[in-house]
């Protein structure tokens, strides 16, 4: 099977500073893709490569066999992304906004649309610049599965959302996986992470880490500090997460 997004040796420097050093991954169809790290670790870089935003400095990528760069068109068609701070138009209304962000992506199933302002929660009439940041990050959630994409890019997704929207937005997802549609996730939330990823991979200063499961995470990072009760099996993500940082230190 083709993946579909395939990285390799991916580079992109800013003057003197590599914002990503040769990353090489892949996602495949119906898998949620988790990718973790601090501030300034990369995330963002690669998801702006992926989607043809910014020029890779040496390496490849590809999103369903496409050049990330040179056929970004063509690849934005297929896909859906939620930014980490989505721009929106505030003099227009949620159901507004809607529509002309599916009018631009070119496809939109519209029952569905609507079943997702209802399962959101979002009152699609009132005016963007008067929502709160909960409700404009619904706006863009929409706008991202409405199209049923074959690839969902989604950097910190949830933020501003209510726990009661977090666990809808889980339920897409796991509907979306169910479809087939590849998700790569970007976020902080490393408990929303740990309940949804299919694999894990962590950026550390620019560098891809790790990557694999839960599980093979856990053998990497080998026993659990002196004076923990259980074993590396039961280990959380975010004492993985800490372990393996402190690994590659």
């Amino acid at each position: 099977m083709t993946p579909i997004v395939k990285v390799d040796q991916l580079t992109k420097s800013f003057g003197n500073s590599k914002a990503l050093d040769e990353v090489t991954l892949e996602i495949d169809s119906g898998e949620v893709f988790a990718l973790l790290g601090p501030n300034g670790a990369g995330k963002t870089t690669l998801i702006r490569l992926l989607l043809g935003l910014i020029s890779p400095t040496s390496g490849h990528a590809q999103v369903f066999g496409l050049d990330s760069w040179s056929q970004s068109v063509e690849i934005h068609k297929r896909v859906g992304w939620v930014p980490a701070e989505p721009a929106l138009w505030p003099r227009l209304t949620g159901s507004e906004t809607l529509t002309l962000l599916g009018n631009l992506h070119g496809s939109c199933d519209e029952p569905y649309r609507d079943q997702l302002i209802d399962r959101l929660g979002l009152d699609a009439d009132r005016k963007v610049g008067d929502l709160s940041t909960g409700n404009r990050q619904k706006v863009a959630l929409i706008a991202a599965f409405m199209t049923r994409p074959d690839l969902l890019v989604l950097d910190e997704p949830t933020g501003g959302l209510d726990p009661l929207r977090k666990v809808v937005f889980r339920e897409l997802m796991n509907e979306a996986r169910a479809n087939g549609q590849a998700i790569l996730l970007s976020s902080h939330m490393l408990g929303e992470v740990e309940g949804e990823a299919d694999r894990v991979g962590l950026l550390r200063q620019a560098k891809l880490v790790r990557t694999g499961t839960l599980e093979e995470l856990r053998v990497a990072a080998g026993p659990s500090a002196a004076g923990q009760p259980h074993g590396d099996h039961e280990r959380s993500l975010e004492e993985l997460f800490l372990s393996l940082y402190s690994d590659n230190d």
